[in-house]
């Protein structure tokens, strides 16, 4: 996978949104999901007195990326770690607050791109989806041992499957004769499964399960249920943070707590609202912005792409 035909997605917009937290000299900007570096090279060219902070959980990933940033020199600093570990991140290096955050959520290209990380859909791979090959369990392992009800919650809360019974009814049976191992007898299982009219619509039919099985095994709501708070809180005065995400169940979550933050918190009828009761957040897009027709046709894989941005405009009073 050549970094020069990476395309990232959205990326002038998120520049923009976080550019006038990044002007001043020595502003610290974290991207949390490194990639293979393309929003962390742009924001590191388009802000020259910044310094990075980037995160990846995939060593692969850090590795690529560290020799794209090369040229930056200290000006970027790569760490091995899942991004609800930022407090820690920032704690380590002596870092006390920040004044950017992006996060690009869902799978990076370049592990779509391998086929044997088992990711994608559209080639046989070994089932495992596991962005940190180094710990956790498989793809097949969830298969291959969750009870049926477990699955079939995974698949209907993570995958918005509808036909998530008939599917794991048809994952049981043959885990039973042969344990699931490679991608492309799971994809001909669900197409067998599934009623042709549920065929005929929304894509491959195996995205769903493929989506669910992921989130599933890189614990991937439960992390962004506290990176995203997280985030806020390492935010100083007048940083922004910027929030990429790729299907319904992310981008919720991230509008959760991006209103939350930008709620009035005062119990009703107080004729002045204290300070500590005052939004922490203001928004700066309104709802979800999405990606533009160019650059769908620039980069497909923007297509599902929900843009969210908010500004810190005061400190936390316990």
């Amino acid at each position: 996978m050549s970094h020069s035909r990476h395309v990232p997605v959205m990326l002038q917009r998120c520049l923009d949104l976080l550019a006038p937290a990044l002007q001043e000299p020595g502003a610290v900007v974290v991207d949390c999901t490194l990639g293979l570096g393309g929003h962390s090279e742009a924001l590191l060219t388009r802000f020259p007195e910044a310094r990075l902070i980037a995160l990846d959980r995939d060593k692969e990933a850090l590795r690529l990326s560290g020799e794209r940033l090369a040229p930056f020199g200290e000006r970027a600093t790569l760490v091995h770690a899942v991004y609800d570990e930022l407090p820690d991140v920032l704690d380590r290096l002596g870092i006390a607050c920040v004044q950017g955050v992006l996060f690009d959520l869902g799978v990076s290209s370049m592990q779509l791109d391998e086929a044997d990380r088992g990711f994608a859909y559209a080639q046989d791979a070994p089932l495992d989806m596991r962005m940190d090959q180094t710990t956790g369990v498989s793809a097949a392992e969830v298969l291959n041992t969750y009870p049926p009800g477990e699955l079939v919650r995974i698949l209907r809360a993570y995958g918005e499957e509808k036909q998530a019974k008939r599917i794991v009814s048809a994952v049981v049976r043959e885990r039973d004769d042969e344990p699931f191992t490679n991608s492309a007898r799971l994809v001909e299982l669900i197409r067998n499964a599934l009623p042709q009219a549920a065929k005929r619509t929304g894509g491959n039919p195996a995205k769903r399960t493929f989506q669910a099985l992921r989130i599933e095994v890189n614990g991937e709501l439960s992390v962004l249920e506290r990176a995203i708070p997280a985030a806020v809180d390492a935010i100083a005065v007048g940083g922004r943070i910027a929030v990429l995400s790729y299907h319904s169940l992310e981008d919720r979550l991230v509008k959760q707590v991006l209103a939350a933050g930008a709620a009035n918190t005062a119990p009703p009828g107080l004729p002045v609202v204290p300070e500590r009761y005052q939004p922490r957040l203001k928004l700066l897009t309104r709802g979800a912005e999405l990606p533009t027709e160019e650059e769908i046709a620039e980069n497909r894989r923007a297509a599902p792409a929900r843009l969210r941005g908010a500004e810190r405009i005061r400190e936390s009073i316990e």
